[in-house]
């Protein structure tokens, strides 16, 4: 198995994690990093608004159109514990740096896109480049703020709900006045400019570890195919064409998944460099909570992208209109999440938790009753979103710091397993989801029984919740 250098590297350098004192300038390197972050969350909720239009352009069945938001959460889940890995031993800046440029170039080739497949194979890469960016970012962060790290953390939750009020507003003005290839283009300059501030701002002092580990290319090949079997499973189950050869895939790619599985859990057990360490995936605390975010992603993910498509096939809403119904579920989720950060050293994350996942679960059901008395279809859509952001800004934040405190030697590692579980769910929401709607009579009708099925796996989430350490004070 290829493994990087395992030798020694230089001991942490001033500002470290292990550091509690905050460093000067931190607040400028929180602005380039939370740019780039903005810049990923406005490229995947944009996307979701320009689906139809994709489809009508570049030909395909829904289902397979909408590989360009799972392969896209694939690429970020495979490069997520990676990155992770890579940050704590090459150096946070380093990889930063590397990933914003290469999102910005596989956006270029995005917009340049002539067929799906070349346009999903492209996406595949720029979610590589988006998945890297968050562990880095995290670290980065981290190691700038000193003993205020989890607030400056939690402030993180602030400008993804910014992207969610940009990122459709934007993808349904470019789809509705120009065309779906500029929401690639005006990544362009955007990346540019955190690159070249990048390099000025982010010192070269990055925290490294006094040893390395190992990478696991072995279990980074395992977990990329356990996914890609999986998501092609569900869309053929959704496709057309020859029944026989359809049922004949999704059996082969059944089969592969399962074998997979078992051969990366396995592989974890055995393999002291695990791409994803077994603890991290078990156990009495991180097993909890690592479900609770696949339920998280699959509640905050698949609704910020299939609430346009929604629109659209229930209530005849064109993409513009469709993509602005999200802004008031990001503007509340920026006004919880502001809230839940403040509290989250006196009330604690358990808490703060329960009423999130509570109301996530209630206005994702809500989508699914029409409007009452009277009321127009943006109004209702406005206000059930609303109550959803409520939720997902309250238990963002908590959820983001729930088990930090426990592993603070592996925070880059964490908290790209966080997100890797989170983009899971999503995955698996937006795959069956897209997959049903390839085939339904009514996508509309189809689609609100979609979400009353979210809302009852969000409720879910709230047993496993008193399973995790209610967190108090700094960490």
């Amino acid at each position: 198995m290829l493994r990087s250098d395992p030798g020694p590297r230089t001991a942490p350098a001033v500002g470290s994690v292990s550091s509690d004192e905050p460093l000067p300038g931190r607040w400028l390197v929180f602005g380039i990093v939370g740019l780039a972050l903005l810049l990923g969350s406005i490229d995947q909720t944009s996307v979701a608004t320009a689906l139809p239009t994709m489809q009508a352009d570049l030909g395909g069945s829904l289902g397979w159109v909408g590989w360009t938001i799972t392969i896209y959460s694939l690429g970020q889940i495979v490069a997520l514990p990676i990155a992770g890995r890579l940050s704590d031993q090459f150096g946070r800046r380093t990889v930063f740096l590397t990933a914003v440029a290469m999102f910005t170039i596989t956006s270029l080739c995005a917009g340049l896109a002539g067929n799906i497949a070349f346009l999903i194979a492209v996406r595949a890469i720029q979610g590589l480049a988006a998945g890297a960016i968050m562990p880095a970012a995290t670290g980065i962060v981290a190691e700038r703020f000193g003993r205020n790290r989890d607030r400056a953390i939690g402030m993180f939750t602030s400008i993804f709900p910014i992207g969610a009020i940009v990122g459709p507003v934007v993808g349904g003005v470019l789809v509705t006045y120009t065309s779906w290839r500029a929401i690639f283009f005006v990544n362009l300059p955007i990346g540019v400019v955190i690159v070249v501030g990048g390099l000025f701002l982010i010192g070269r002092g990055a925290a490294r570890p006094v040893q390395t580990s190992a990478i696991d290319f072995r279990g980074i090949g395992l977990l990329t195919l356990v996914l890609l079997a999986g998501m092609t499973t569900i869309t053929a189950l959704g496709g057309d064409g020859d029944p026989v050869m359809r049922y004949l895939l999704v059996g082969v790619a059944a089969l592969v998944t399962v074998v997979a599985v078992w051969r990366f859990l396995r592989h974890a057990r055995v393999e002291p460099d695990a791409v994803v360490p077994m603890r991290l995936l078990r156990g009495r605390t991180f097993g909890p909570l690592n479900a609770v975010n696949v339920l998280f992603g699959a509640g905050a993910l698949g609704f910020a992208t299939l609430v346009p498509l929604y629109a659209e096939h229930r209530y005849g809403l064109g993409p513009l209109v469709a993509g602005s119904l999200l802004s008031v579920r990001a503007i509340a989720m920026i006004a919880t999440s502001s809230l839940s950060v403040a509290l989250l050293r006196t009330v604690g994350t358990r808490k703060l938790m329960l009423i999130g996942y509570s109301l996530m679960a209630v206005g994702t059901g809500l989508l699914a009753v029409p409007p009452p008395g009277g009321m127009s279809a943006e109004l209702w859509l406005s206000i059930t979103a609303g109550v959803a952001g409520l939720g997902m800004g309250t238990a963002a934040p908590s959820s983001n710091n729930a088990s930090m405190h426990l592993a603070k030697e592996q925070i880059s590692a964490i908290a790209g397993l966080r997100a890797m579980f989170r983009q899971s769910g999503g995955i698996a929401g937006i795959s069956l989801t897209t997959a049903i709607l390839s085939v339904a009579a009514n996508p509309g009708l189809t689609q609100a029984y979609v979400f009353v099925a979210f809302a009852v796996l969000l409720l879910v989430a709230l047993p496993i919740i008193f399973a995790l350490p209610d967190h108090r004070g700094s960490w």
